[in-house]
């Protein structure tokens, strides 16, 4: 029996490398960042530094917006004619319609697709996309797989601090009375992905108080769970995040780090200067 040809897809909130998508063939659909209703597409009109220094120096009104169907329907045409069936991994259903569009582009085309909404995105996005192909190449049943891919969602963790509340303001997330209160007392909140949407999980004074309440969860979470790896993610300031990256290392001596950049269609909520923290435990 030939081994079924598998298509990998996903969106460009995965934060996935050039060469781990060039590697393994995945097919990856960009958002869009709108800059005074000016769409770009995430990652191929727009570099994530091209947009934050934007956002930093212009005046004007930063959104997001998701692909259009034509775009995920175009390509499952293309792949039916080259695959069995796809695997696709999407960004939270809750915070876009990524998920949903791909579902129905998919049906649209007849094209057999298993689709897992991430509840996430960023770094644990990633994660699970690359624990996906692992379990493929281990030989696994693709029921397994989704299985498998749909129960580590519980297990991811996404992190993010603002550096102020101005674009969170700009898009609608805060009052005008709490971004000025914010303000006077630099109260910062403290955000996590759960369950596929934003919730504020405490609020703090300092860069300082924020990453050590940071390092605190992933001290609570290493002290019963494994986490290989911890992800920095930052809004254009690198080095903001070289420092917490310097205190995590300090903290947890044998836990691997990597910095990234945070997605642009968080960005665009979050604002520039935003630094954040995810892991996943297994």
């Amino acid at each position: 029996m030939n081994k079924a040809k598998i298509a990998w897809i996903t969106d460009t909130t995965s934060s996935l490398s050039k060469e781990f998508i060039e590697k393994n063939d995945i097919h990856v659909i960009p958002l869009h960042v709108v800059i005074n209703d000016e769409f770009y597409k995430e990652t191929i009109d727009i570099t994530q530094e091209e947009f934050y220094e934007r956002m930093k120096n212009e005046d004007g009104k930063f959104q997001s917006s998701q692909p259009s169907i034509n775009d995920f329907v175009e390509l499952y045409e293309k792949l039916k004619e080259e695959y069995d069936f796809g695997i696709a991994v999407h960004a939270s259903s809750v915070l876009t319609g990524t998920y949903q569009t791909s579902v129905l582009a998919a049906n649209m085309a007849g094209f057999k697709l298993y689709a897992i909404d991430s509840l996430t995105g960023s770094y644990p996005l990633s994660f699970i996309v690359k624990r996906g192909i692992e379990l493929v190449e281990q030989g696994l049943e693709i029921e397994e797989v989704v299985y498998q891919l749909n129960a580590l969602r519980d297990h991811t963790r996404l992190f993010l601090v603002p550096s102020n509340l101005d674009q969170l303001h700009k898009s609608g997330r805060v009052s005008g009375g709490q971004k000025i209160l914010a303000s006077l007392l630099n109260i910062k909140p403290i955000l996590a992905i759960e369950e596929g949407t934003a919730k504020i999980k405490d609020k703090v004074r300092s860069d300082k108080k924020a990453f050590a309440w940071l390092i605190k969860t992933l001290k609570e979470d290493l002290e019963t769970k494994k986490v290989q790896k911890a992800a920095i993610l930052h809004a254009n300031d690198s080095k903001k995040a070289s420092e917490l990256e310097k205190l995590l290392n300090e903290t947890f001596p044998n836990l691997k780090t990597e910095i990234m950049m945070l997605i642009t269609v968080a960005g665009v909520h979050t604002g520039v200067g935003t630094t954040g923290l995810s892991w996943v435990c297994e």
